[in-house]
C-alpha cells in the first residue's frame, strides 16, 4: 500500500454562522418529566416562534399534515419530517458604517444549511450539511449558490431549492435562526465540554472578530463555542468547518441532555424567542423536542452534501453537487423513493477506505490493512494520526453509505460505526483506529 499525503481543498467556501447549535436545541427542549412537557406543550400553543407568516402561496411549499399527536397531555412524534435549518448571516456590510450586526433579521443570505429528519420508525435522527456555496439553479440562473435563495425568496424558495437539490425529498417545516443567539444560549447552559482538535487563532479588526482558542479538552463559554463554530482558516473552508460543527454537535447533544437545564428553561427560551423564526407549532417543537432527547448516540447520524470543490474558471467557487452520491444518501436516510434504485451488488475493491491511527501503536494500521487487503479491499490508505487517543476504534461513513461501512466492520470484526462527516474527506469510510485493535488482531501485533 502506497500512503497519501493528507488531502487539502483549496479555500473556496466562504462565510460564517451555524444552525448546528440550534438542531440541539430540540435536545434541550426535551429534558424532564412529562408533567414539564406538557405544560410547556400548554405555554407554546399555536406557533410561537414565527416571525415571518408565510403566504398562502408560499405555505403550500411545505408539507402540511400534523407531525405530533398528543398521548396523555405529551406530544409525541407521530411520523417521519424533514425540517430545513437555517443560519443567517450575521454581519451585513453597509458602505458607509462598514459591518453592521444583523438582529432579528432572517431574510438575508444563509451562512448555514441543514436538512434534518426525525424519523420515529427507525428512531434516528439524521442531518446533511448544505454548503453555502453549493451550485444549484434559482430562478432559471444556473450559476447561483444554495445560500442565495432566502435572500430572495424567503423560507419557500429556500426549501424548493433543497427539495430540488436533493432530488424531490418534501420539507415539512423551516427553522430560521440568528447566530446572534448562540453565545446566549451556550452560556445558559453552562458551557460546552470539548476537545479542540488544533490550535484556532484569526484575527478580523474590520469585523472585530479574534478567534484564539487552544487545542485540548477545555469547557468552552458561550462567546468560545460561536468562535469554535466560526472558525474556518484551515484550507477547507466551509468544509472544515462543517466538520467542527459535527464535532460540537456529538459534544453538545451528550451535554446538554442533564437535570439541570431544566431550571433553565426560562432563559433558553427568552433566547430563542428573538433569534428563531419557524412554522413549527409549540406542540410539534416539543414532540420534536423529546424524540431528540431519546434519540442514542449511534442513532444520531451527520453527513456532507457529496459533491467536490471546483477547480477552475467560473466555477472555483462552488461547491459541485454529486447528483448518484446524493440520490443515494436522499434514497438511504431521507425516505427518497427512486424505481431505478436496485440492490446492485457491493464491489469492495472500489471502497475507499482511509486508515487514520489513534493510538501511536507500532503495528496497528499494518494489521488493519492486511486484515482488510484478505477481505478485497484494495483502495486503503494511511492518513495522519487523529488527535484524541481512542478506546474503541470508529467506523465513520463518510458519504453517509452505512452499507460501506458496515462492510468494512464486518472485514475487521470490530469497531463503532458513525454516521458523519469529521473523517477524510474524499474518502467512502475513515476507520480511526483504538486501542481495542489488539484484542481483535492480537496476532498481527509486533511482539
Amino acid at each position: 500500500m502506497t500512503p497519501t499525503p493528507t488531502r487539502v481543498a483549496p479555500p473556496k467556501l466562504r462565510r460564517r454562522g451555524s444552525a448546528w447549535l440550534w438542531l440541539t436545541l430540540f435536545t434541550v427542549l426535551g429534558l424532564g418529566s412529562a408533567a414539564v412537557g406538557a405544560g410547556l406543550a400548554v405555554l407554546l400553543q399555536g406557533s410561537p416562534f414565527q416571525q415571518r407568516w408565510l403566504s398562502q402561496e408560499e405555505a403550500k411549499t411545505f408539507f402540511g399534515e400534523p407531525l405530533a399527536k398528543g398521548f396523555f397531555g405529551v406530544p409525541r412524534l407521530s411520523r417521519p419530517v424533514n425540517i430545513l435549518f437555517m443560519g443567517i448571516k450575521v454581519l451585513s456590510l453597509d458602505p458607509q458604517a462598514g459591518y453592521q450586526k444583523r438582529v432579528n433579521d432572517f431574510e438575508g443570505l444563509t451562512d448555514t444549511m441543514i436538512l434534518a429528519r426525525f424519523d420515529p420508525t427507525t428512531a434516528t435522527v439524521t442531518a446533511i450539511s448544505l454548503p453555502r456555496d453549493t451550485q444549484v439553479l434559482i430562478k432559471n440562473d444556473p450559476y447561483s449558490k444554495l445560500n442565495e435563495a432566502n435572500q430572495k425568496g424567503g423560507p419557500a424558495l429556500a426549501a424548493e431549492t433543497v427539495s430540488a437539490l436533493m432530488g424531490g425529498v418534501p420539507i415539512d417545516r423551516y427553522v430560521r435562526v440568528n447566530p446572534m443567539g448562540i453565545e446566549g444560549l451556550v452560556d445558559a447552559l453552562g458551557g460546552i465540554t470539548i476537545n479542540v482538535p488544533k490550535d484556532l487563532k484569526y484575527q478580523d479588526d474590520s469585523q472585530h472578530l479574534y478567534i484564539n482558542l487552544k487545542a485540548g479538552l477545555q469547557k468552552l463559554n458561550g462567546k468560545q463555542a460561536l468562535h469554535f463554530l466560526l472558525f474556518r482558516q484551515d484550507g477547507l473552508g466551509d468544509i472544515g468547518r462543517i466538520q467542527r460543527q459535527q464535532i460540537f454537535m456529538r459534544a453538545f447533544q451528550e451535554q446538554a441532555l442533564t437535570p439541570q437545564n431544566i431550571t433553565r428553561l426560562p432563559q433558553i427560551f427568552g433566547v430563542i424567542r428573538q433569534y428563531v423564526d419557524t412554522n413549527l407549532t409549540g406542540e410539534e417543537l416539543l414532540a420534536l423536542a423529546s424524540f431528540a432527547q431519546e434519540t442514542s448516540r449511534e442513532k444520531f447520524q451527520m453527513i456532507l452534501l457529496p459533491g467536490q470543490f471546483g477547480t477552475s474558471g467560473r466555477l472555483a467557487s462552488y461547491w459541485i453537487p454529486d447528483p448518484t452520491r446524493i440520490q443515494r444518501v436522499a434514497v438511504q436516510h431521507f425516505g427518497l423513493t427512486v424505481p431505478e434504485a436496485t440492490g446492485r451488488e457491493m464491489n469492495l475493491a472500489q471502497i475507499e477506505v482511509v486508515l487514520q491511527d489513534s493510538t501511536g501503536e507500532r503495528g496497528a494500521v499494518t494489521a488493519l490493512t492486511e486484515q482488510l487487503l484478505k477481505a478485497g479491499y484494495q483502495r486503503l490508505y494511511r492518513e495522519v494520526p487523529w488527535h484524541e487517543t481512542l478506546n474503541q476504534t470508529v467506523i465513520i461513513a463518510q458519504q453517509g453509505n452505512v452499507a460501506a461501512a458496515q462492510a468494512v466492520q464486518t472485514a475487521l470484526g470490530f469497531g463503532e460505526i458513525r454516521v458523519d462527516s469529521t473523517g477524510i474527506l474524499n474518502s467512502d469510510v475513515t476507520v480511526r483506529i483504538g486501542r481495542d485493535w489488539r484484542f481483535h488482531l492480537n496476532s498481527a501485533a509486533p511482539q
